[in-house]
């Protein structure tokens, strides 16, 4: 993952109403969530959702597809995957030692 792409990644989820939406939609993969479920859920009105559904999707981290009369959302857990792989590639300084914390609490989930 190059820094930009991190950087998107981090700033769409700076935001509580993105942040909450997010890990929903992580809770519920593979079968994703209705835009009408997350919207219910977020408790915000259909546009304003839209708007931090979008920002979401242009940073990678939801895709939509539609099925029948409704639109899926899911979670993109490759891109959640990698930004998690950026942050936590250089932490170590090459001592793994350091990262075993954060892998044995990684593992348990």
């Amino acid at each position: 993952m190059q820094t930009d792409s991190a950087l998107a990644i981090l700033a769409a989820l700076a935001h509580p109403t993105r942040l909450d939406a997010f890990r929903l939609l992580v809770k519920h993969e593979p079968e994703g969530l209705s835009t009408g479920q997350l919207v219910e859920a977020s408790e915000l009105t259909q546009s304003t959702f839209s708007t931090h559904l979008a920002v979401l999707a242009r940073a990678g981290l939801v895709t939509s597809e539609k099925r029948g009369r409704q639109i899926i959302q899911r979670a993109d857990i490759d891109a959640l995957r990698g930004l998690m792989l950026f942050l936590a590639k250089d932490c170590c300084q090459g001592r793994a030692e350091l990262c075993e914390p954060l892998l044995a609490e990684l593992a348990c989930c």
